[in-house]
């Protein structure tokens, strides 16, 4: 698939020049409607765009007589709560950054990133305290107070915006890279990059004033943050979870109107578990958007026909902001002469340029683009890309050509038509006897096993061909998975060489908080003591 550019229009989703613009312009034009609902087990909270508008207005003021100036960075360990959001629109106001901190990680990796992103201050959650080292107290210039102290603080600050000269270069928010290649990597998002929410919630999730967005993933990753804004972005309605427990999701959306909502495949697979499914109010929903993981045939298709509302695949990473690449509702027909875009996730968004290059090409240093049907690696090149990681040039360098292109280090390949089909990231691609084995192939005919809730395959150590075929299975309660149909199904469909060689039956997968499965982590404990050519 060759590079495509395309040009959008702004005259329908004019771009902000910063976050913070965002909540301002509703706070003047729509002062009393609902921008912000939070919901938790004991508690509902909401506010107005005036009232939002306002507070980010005091959490500005009191972050700067916190001392954190122009270009500094104030870090938040805490599960979703309103708080990240007045933070955002905060530190835009002042030209400072965000680092959501994730509290899955063990203390040591919490310490790690907060030494290299170095923030004036660290909020944190009293129930997550215990996740802040010593080590990391004692970071240089670096103040941590917890939440109910930091709320008196705001509450006591003026409410006056503080009108600090801010760039739309300026970066505003600092994500870490989930850490599945190692350690996490700081991506820097500039306010240009983080406000095509604008383009990207009204071109592709048809986004107005009159939605109500679910936001139910983690806020300190690109899929909670980034997909957070869609709605602020068009003065509709942001309803926060606090998690994303499923039958709670299903009462949120029946109990709040909730018209859009974005999940992880895994999420999706236990709301059409939850009791009563079939029977929930569900009628307000318009839009589900998936992604950040691979779904397999058999969970959409019955997603679609139980939720009966309209279904958009996104793929993006945190390095892109967020979406670059979608399959519309339209193309989710399963029964069409089209089915087979069930396995794709779309096409770029019309601002987006996407290429898909040879391997052996970026190996011989010239990159050429592979043919229509071949995998490649994709390179993206827009607006949203991040201009690089904190305080890392050679992995900027490494991830970004001089001439503006982000390599994303994932495997597809493209039809004549230009829908891109994932397979997996380049590490996880499994070289066996010289062929390539890509698991994502692999896992999607394995989902149609109707014993299997949960499958990853991975490569494995084999002293004949170098490394074989594995695959990881959470069966379904009550039921049992035999190796022998994983392989009748799969020499079914597939090359001899990609079928499983072996099958471990596990409870769970390891994920990480945005709901991808840790393949380093599965594949650990069998190749210790052998050389892998990737980790």
């Amino acid at each position: 698939m060759g590079a495509r550019s395309m040009t959008a229009t702004t005259d329908d989703f004019p771009l902000p020049d910063t976050v913070a613009d965002i909540v301002c312009r509703f706070g003047v034009e729509r002062p009393d409607a609902p921008a912000l609902t939070f919901v938790d087990e004991d508690r509902t909270i909401t506010r107005s765009y005036a009232e939002l508008d306002r507070r980010s207005s005091q959490t500005a003021n009191a972050l700067l007589a916190a001392g954190v100036g122009h270009g500094e960075r104030v870090a938040i360990l805490a599960p979703n709560g309103p708080l990240f959001f007045e933070l955002g629109f905060a530190v835009s106001k002042i030209g400072a950054a965000l680092v959501g901190l994730n509290w899955r990680l063990a203390p040591p990796e919490i310490e790690t990133i907060l030494a290299d992103a170095e923030p004036r201050l660290l909020i944190v959650d009293p129930e997550l305290e215990h996740l802040v080292t010593e080590g990391a107290r004692a970071g240089a210039a670096l103040a941590v107070t917890d939440i109910g102290e930091w709320d008196r603080r705001v509450d006591a600050a003026p409410d006056g915006d503080p009108r600090i000269d801010v760039e739309p270069d300026d970066v505003v928010f600092i994500l870490y890279t989930s850490g599945t290649t190692g350690v996490p990597k700081g991506a820097q998002l500039t306010n240009h990059n983080m406000v095509h929410s604008t383009w990207i919630s009204g071109v592709a999730y048809g986004m107005t004033a009159d939605s109500t967005n679910l936001v139910a993933m983690p806020l300190f990753h690109v899929g909670g943050m980034g997909y957070g804004l869609s709605a602020f972005c068009h003065g509709g309605h942001t309803v926060l979870r606090r998690d994303a427990d499923p039958a709670a999701i299903v009462d949120t959306i029946a109990t709040h109107g909730v018209t859009h909502a974005f999940l992880v495949p895994a999420v999706i697979q236990m709301i059409l578990d939850v009791d009563g499914i079939e029977d929930a109010e569900l009628s307000s929903l318009e839009l589900l958007v998936y992604g950040a993981a691979p779904i397999g045939d058999s969970i959409l298709r019955r997603a679609i026909d139980v939720l009966g509302c309209g279904f958009t695949q996104a793929y993006g990473m945190t390095e892109t902001a967020g979406t670059i690449v979608t399959l519309p509702p339209e193309a989710h027909d399963p029964d069409g002469p089209r089915a087979d875009l069930l396995r794709s996730c779309g096409r770029p968004l019309p601002w987006v340029e996407l290429r898909l290059v040879d391997p052996a090409s970026i190996a011989a240093g010239a990159p050429a683009d592979a043919p229509v049907g071949e995998v490649g690696e994709i390179w993206t090149r827009s607006a949203q890309n991040t201009p690089g990681y904190r305080n890392k040039p050679d992995a900027t360098a490494e991830a970004i050509t001089a001439d503006g292109w982000l390599r994303t280090g994932d495997a597809a390949y493209a039809d004549e038509d230009g829908y891109l089909f994932l397979f997996d990231r380049f590490k996880d691609m499994i070289v066996s006897g010289a062929e390539n084995v890509y698991p994502a192939e692999v896992e999607n005919v394995l989902y149609d096993h109707p014993g299997i809730a949960e499958v990853a395959v991975i490569g494995v150590p084999d002293q004949k061909w170098g490394e074989t075929v594995k695959a990881m299975v959470v069966p379904k309660p009550g039921t049992s998975v035999e190796f022998d149909e994983l392989v009748e199904l799969c020499r079914n469909r597939l090359a001899r060489y990609k079928c499983p060689t072996s099958m471990d039956i596990v409870d769970a997968l390891p994920r990480n908080a945005s709901g991808k499965v840790l393949k380093t982590e599965l594949r650990a404990p069998y190749w210790r003591g052998h050389d892998r050519r990737i980790s």
